[in-house]
């Protein structure tokens, strides 16, 4: 499932990062506090890895 918006994908970045140990998880907040706590580090690549080409900044209903 790619990411809707630049603003997930970034959340999901971050929640792979924090996950896989490169950033402390203590300091996610919002949607990426929620995606790592709930989705495997393989859910977290494939939208993390979305391009950002074509993406609107958020959709209704984000954040």
């Amino acid at each position: 499932m790619p990411a809707r918006s630049k603003a997930q994908q970034r959340a999901a970045g971050a929640a792979l990062a924090a996950r896989r140990g490169e950033t402390s998880a203590s300091t996610l907040r919002g949607a990426s506090r929620e995606m790592h706590d709930s989705m495997t580090e393989d859910e977290l690549e494939e939208l993390a890895s979305t391009p950002l080409d074509d993406l609107p900044e958020r959709v209704d209903g984000e954040g």
